[in-house]
């Protein structure tokens, strides 16, 4: 078999509901529970759940730590209210042993009279969900509107705190100003600037032992980026520097970061390509 490379640029790229005669993914593919990582006290919150190719699946059941379960809609997404007491609480795929955790807060803690975003990326994929931390958010991921760049995000999880978001798919790279509302409460407009992340490597084959250079461009952004590489196929190719690899691009017109990798058998093999940026404060 050739050697053949899928670059994975993270794991929401199709991250959409499923509407008419498009075929929605089978629960059986379901990897990726997507729950705020902060809850208020009897609240209401909305999660997700993604299959392999990042897509939103419907008829998931999902586990909790205190003993409740819901399984997600048409949409690929379930409401559920937090529980009473504050402190940490596990979600997780019926089947499967990942477990992801949020935390418990008192309304004292997550204000509701207004909206105000805390922490935002500075940089996101156009093709990825990124997260916002604040208060004054709905539980409901539907009753929060999202604009980026005047266009609409997709809210797949949130909590009165919490809200991860999808670009719209019309997005282009840049900087884009980002809103958020909630019923009658607006935040105040902040900058996000979103990139697209593109592999140029040879798809020739990979011969044991051989050595090659895969290339991430940046696009829509000069400054210097932080990405991530993970190699899913560590049985076929060696990335070299483990099987997790940070990297921070160039910067200026060719903005680009590089990432080795060592030929083992030959065969298909699969690296993952992610942006690292932290929440902080948003640029307003």
């Amino acid at each position: 078999m050739l050697a053949g490379i899928c670059l994975l640029l993270g794991s929401g790229v199709f991250a959409r509901p499923f509407y008419g005669a498009q075929e929605a993914p089978a629960a059986s593919g379901a990897r990726i529970l997507l729950v705020p990582r902060k809850l208020v006290i009897a609240e209401r919150a909305t999660l997700a759940v993604l299959d392999v190719n990042g897509r939103l699946t419907p008829g998931v059941t999902v586990e909790f730590s205190y003993g409740e379960k819901v399984k997600t809609d048409t949409t690929g997404r379930a409401r559920f209210v937090a529980p009473l007491n504050p402190g940490t609480i596990y979600a997780w795929i019926e089947g499967r042993h990942g477990k992801v955790s949020s935390t418990i807060v008192t309304p004292a803690e997550i204000p509701s009279a207004s909206l105000e975003v805390t922490a935002a990326p500075r940089v996101a994929t156009i093709s990825d969900r990124f997260e916002l931390t604040g208060y004054g958010f709905c539980g409901d991921a539907d009753a929060n509107h999202v604009t980026v760049g005047g266009m609409a995000g997709l809210v797949l999880a949130s909590s009165p705190g919490n809200l991860v978001v999808l670009p719209p798919a019309e997005l282009e790279p840049g900087p884009a100003r980002v809103q958020v509302e909630c019923g009658q409460k607006t935040s105040e407009a902040f900058t996000i600037v979103f990139v697209s992340l593109e592999l140029a490597a040879s798809n020739a084959t990979l011969s044991p032992g051989e050595h090659r250079t895969l290339v991430v461009r940046v696009k829509g952004s000069t400054a210097k980026i932080n990405v991530e590489a993970r190699n899913l196929a560590a049985d076929v190719a060696d990335l070299v520097g483990g099987g997790i690899v940070r990297a921070t691009s160039s910067g200026g017109t060719e903005n680009v970061a590089t990432f080795e990798l060592v030929g083992r058998t030959r065969g298909n093999f699969t690296i993952s390509i992610r942006l690292v940026a932290p929440l902080t404060a948003p640029r307003i």
